[in-house]
């Protein structure tokens, strides 16, 4: 069920809004007064900030992320919301904090549309800004109406709905059924008379599966993961059908790059906004045979090089179309690390000595620094000295800041946990935001304020039973100072009462909406 606890939009029809803010955009425009730089944004998909070359890893060579970090701004504090997907995705596009909503939990294959079409969302902003937008790759934020998706007629509502003018997407994650891509509310491919049925309730249909025919498996589960086999791999859920329109795992790539180029190319004349999601370094880990073997660690890292590609991909393609000047280019992840998160693919074995969350504890669910800390890297040869950053920074910012950089101002209920945090988006600001917010699986809520970082108690797991990382909950407060203790080895709560005490009343006042009217 959609309920917000805080709403997108507080008041009114969001239609008399987007058209006000379209006629102020083109008044702007008139009087040369706002700048309409093309944007990108690509989050990959469970990359640790040790997976990449420029941030010292030694294993793995990823000489195209390099040259973008080389060309831009590579921020060494910068946060995603949440230390899983679906909510870290929905608190960028909304500008909302994921856990002020009931249902931001990890979404099913098959789950409704979690952002309210109510919602003016960062795509509505660039678009009543002029911009043509568009979603390629990696969804996972919900297709269709309350009760669930049917992938057999046009889906309404999806990404068309909140803002996105074309979308080819992923629904869910690569792990989870259906097994197909939705381009404009269609499934791609789909024989009419090959009908889909969906359940993570129960069996549908009589394909195999992972649990009922093993030998037919060629990426063997090591925990979960034994549901419907699609190519080869048993998947999370249950389906039957649409065997015309199923994806080719090795494929993946470079089909949703393919779009991605293909979107930017068709626009390349007016200002576009591009929101790119990869399913790589997700599992199951399949590389096209191109990348396959190549990086000495398996299939792991042998995603890591496809991701690289891609990009590459994406930084050619503006430099042949002569755009990349005026092209902001962010690129992250969604969340951190994980190893083995559900398939045999030896990752941990081949690692040799690869340390994807780099010195930092925990990892992907977790509340400790490596479940949000993540690899952030901004490139717009027009504006932005290339350097290093070490501004504290949270996703969480990106829509008002984008939303200031265009002079787009964002009335009172939209965005409404978004700061403008421009000048460390940048470069222009070495110090950031006042404060961090993170959330771990559980939604236990952590606070990082300066040097400081504030674990609220809880008495949830301390341990994500599949992939057996430290999720960061414990029924006692928790205090790390970052700056001595990065890897959060040592809790000084106890030795420290004054300041567990402030950072507690700050967390709350977050919670309570206390500091959201003034984006402080």
């Amino acid at each position: 069920m959609i309920r917000y606890l805080t709403p997108c939009l507080l008041s009114g029809s969001v239609l008399p809004f987007l058209a006000g803010c379209a006629q102020s955009a083109k008044q702007a425009d008139a009087a040369g007064q706002t700048e309409k730089p093309n944007v990108i944004y690509l989050i990959a998909d469970d990359l640790g900030i040790g997976d990449l070359s420029c941030y010292g890893a030694t294993r793995v060579s990823t000489p195209h992320l390099d040259s973008l970090a080389a060309q831009g701004l590579q921020f060494s504090n910068a946060y995603a919301t949440s230390s899983t997907s679906t909510p870290s995705r929905f608190g960028l596009l909304t500008g909302m904090y994921p856990w002020r909503q009931e249902n931001t939990g990890i979404a099913p294959g098959n789950s409704e549309l979690i952002i309210d079409t109510a919602c003016v969302t960062m795509a509505d902003m660039f678009k009543a800004e002029g911009y043509a937008t568009g979603v390629v790759g990696k969804w996972h934020l919900g297709l269709g109406p309350k009760g669930g998706t049917d992938f057999n007629k046009e889906i309404h509502p999806n990404a068309q709905d909140i803002g996105f003018d074309y979308e080819f997407v992923i629904p869910a994650t690569v792990d989870r059924v259906p097994c197909v891509f939705v381009e404009n509310g269609r499934v791609v491919g789909l024989d009419p008379d090959d009908p889909i049925t969906v359940s993570y309730e129960h069996k549908v249909g009589d394909w195999p599966t992972g649990e009922e025919n093993p030998e037919l498996v060629k990426m063997k589960p090591s925990q979960g993961h034994n549901n419907t086999i699609i190519n080869g791999i048993p998947r999370i859920g249950w389906m039957t059908g649409g065997k015309s329109a199923l994806w080719v795992d090795e494929d993946i790539a470079d089909v949703i790059t393919g779009k991605a180029k293909a979107f930017i190319a068709a626009h390349k004349d007016e200002p576009f906004f591009l929101y790119m999601g990869t399913q790589d370094v997700h599992v199951p880990r399949v590389p096209h045979p191109r990348f396959a073997g190549k990086s000495g660690m398996g299939p792991r890292g042998d995603v890591i090089l496809q991701l690289d590609w891609t990009v590459g991909e994406i930084m050619h393609t503006l430099d042949s179309l002569g755009i990349a000047d005026n092209t902001i280019l962010v690129f992250c992840s969604d969340n951190g690390p994980v190893i083995d998160d559900g398939y045999q693919d030896r990752a941990l074995e081949l690692l040799n000595g690869h340390k994807p969350m780099l010195d930092y504890r925990g990892g992907k669910y977790s509340a400790y620094e490596a479940g949000t800390r993540t690899p952030f890297l901004v490139r717009w040869p027009a504006r932005i000295k290339p350097g290093k950053q070490d501004a504290l920074f949270s996703m969480i910012d990106v829509y008002a800041s984008l939303a200031r950089l265009l002079g787009h101002e964002l009335p009172q209920g939209v965005a409404p946990d978004s700061r403008d945090n421009l000048g460390a988006f940048l470069g222009t600001d070495s110090v950031g935001c006042g404060y961090v917010v993170q959330q771990n699986l559980n939604n236990t809520l952590s606070v990082i304020q300066g040097d400081w970082k504030y674990i609220e108690p809880s008495d949830k797991p301390a341990i994500e039973f599949w992939t057996k990382t430290e999720l960061g909950n414990d029924p006692k407060p928790q205090l790390y100072d970052l700056t001595t203790d990065p890897a959060e080895k040592n809790n000084v709560a106890a030795a420290h009462p004054e300041r567990v005490a402030a950072l507690s009343q700050l967390l709350e006042r977050i919670k309570a909406g206390e500091l959201q009217k003034g984006r402080e």
